[in-house]
């Protein structure tokens, strides 16, 4: 039996995280990793998807289309090859990253699937040998797996998961995405930009709800612009997998067939085999722990990070997440700022925000008003090819305090931690209005949408008082 002060179960960021930060704290911990080095964010989900992204953009020449015509293309005939020879690459790099940190900090590796045999001890099953670990605390950062509808049936030949995505040997010419979530619009979308024949499809009514709608509707522009077809309000009812074609039946008597289909139905907990109902923990139906807000479960030495406990399932989020359960098992004060992390959607276009959509503050009765910049004004938007992106910032309508940034178009989740930043600091659009941004660059956009917004409230101010505030003579 080893003696551990905290056993981290799994080593992707937010276990990675958690296991360094108790390490700087001069403590013994261990890090369990049943798989590869990273976790699901570097072997499966995060990594591989956002390199893949990139790979296709390059070889596809999409973003000097607008430049050089709609036929321009760095590499005629993309294969799967192509395009996985990249993530490998990043991956194993990534991999090589997190071992370095981990074995620089003195945290002890075990390799093998963990279980718990009580509050504080933990068997692993590793490849060579059993390991038979007892822990102070235990941080939970299993991860998550992808969630499969009722009545479907993955073969990983012709239906999907995310997970097979790095397993292609041949890409489609045709690929039917169950799940307009933000795994399955940036699938949709990669894919789409190959000149692959792609349909969308979700029993939902319009795409990512939680999206300022005006950046949907650009983005759905975009979607369709490069081929991807929506068939939203629409269920699957069964799939016939055949020799060459699957046939989707939907619920509403409609069929079409596809030579591949994605399943892109959310996440569930990676659980699974933990005996956690030996530890005292409960999940819910999609095997998430719920916690407290410092990450504890219903057993106070017991933490849980990352994907496993759902919202916001996101690596930068999960990272923090890690730390702050590291901090606390330790008693040591440590704070974040979670109402103002970012969001970023990887599709093609890039969509990323930060703080509330016009929807949100229409119904809380908040006075607002909006400036937008379009990346078609900006020189280095032309420069990059990309004339249809755009940024749009929400602001108080009397103090012009900022509530919102939202971008769509080339590096938009680095541009979002401008507005990020000013936001966390209590900023107002006069900060952009009155700085300077260096020149040709995306981050003029904010100087660009900060005029638009306060010329929108000068031609206000210019009304005479009764007639703004709605009075007649």
């Amino acid at each position: 039996m080893q003696d551990f002060d905290m056993v981290v179960i799994g080593s992707g960021p937010s276990g990675q995280r958690a296991a360094v930060q108790a390490a700087k704290l001069g403590k013994q911990v261990a890090v369990v990793e049943r798989y590869e080095l990273g976790g699901v964010s570097i072997n499966g989900g995060t990594i591989p998807s956002k390199t893949l992204r990139e790979a296709v953009i390059d070889l596809s020449g999409l973003r000097q289309r607008s430049l050089y015509g709609d036929s321009f293309r760095v590499k005629a005939e993309i294969s799967a090859q192509d395009l996985l020879m990249r993530t490998g690459l990043i991956m194993q790099r990534e991999r090589e990253v997190v071992r370095s940190q981990l074995l620089r900090n003195h945290v002890h590796l075990v390799e093998g699937a963990a279980r718990f045999e009580g509050p504080h001890e933990l068997v692993v099953d590793g490849r060579d040998a059993t390991h038979r670990l007892q822990a102070r605390y235990v941080v939970i950062a299993v991860g998550s797996t992808p969630g499969i509808p009722p009545g479907i049936e993955v073969d990983h030949r012709a239906v999907l998961t995310s997970d097979d995505i790095l397993s292609l040997e041949t890409l489609p010419r045709s690929l039917t995405v169950v799940g307009a979530g933000i795994i399955g619009v940036e699938y949709a979308t990669i894919f789409a930009a190959l000149g692959i024949e792609v349909v969308l499809l979700d029993k939902r009514p319009s795409l990512l709800e939680m999206v300022d709608a005006e950046l949907v509707d650009a983005l759905t522009y975009q979607a369709r612009a490069l081929g991807v077809t929506l068939r939203l309000g629409e269920e699957v009812e069964r799939l016939e997998p055949g020799a060459a074609q699957t046939v989707v039946r939907l619920k509403s008597g409609k069929r079409f067939v596809t030579e591949m289909v994605l399943i892109s139905a959310g996440r569930v907990g990676a659980t699974t085999g933990l005996g956690l109902d030996r530890a005292g923990v409960a999940t819910d139906e999609r095997g998430r722990i719920g916690v407290n807000e410092h990450y504890q479960t219903s057993v106070p030495h017991i933490y849980a990070v990352g994907d496993v406990i759902g919202f916001p399932a996101l690596a930068s989020t999960s990272m923090e997440q890690g730390r702050l359960a590291a901090c606390h098992a330790f008693g040591i004060p440590a704070t974040s700022v979670p109402a103002l992390f970012p969001f970023g959607i990887y599709a093609i276009p890039e969509v990323a925000w930060v703080g509330s959509t016009e929807a949100d503050l229409t119904s809380k009765g908040a006075p607002f008003e909006t400036g937008v910049a379009r990346y078609r004004e900006i020189a280095r938007g032309q420069i990059l090819g990309d004339s249809d992106g755009m940024l749009k910032l929400i602001f108080r309508l009397d103090t012009g305090e900022l509530l919102g940034v939202w971008v769509l178009g080339t590096h938009a989740a680095e541009l979002v931690h401008i507005g990020q930043a000013v936001m966390a600091l209590g900023g107002t659009l006069d900060y952009f209005i009155t700085n300077v941004f260096n020149y040709p660059t995306l981050a003029e956009c904010y100087k660009v949408a900060a005029l638009d917004g306060y010329n929108k409230v000068r031609s206000l101010n210019a009304v005479p008082a009764r007639q703004a505030a709605g009075e007649r003579g």
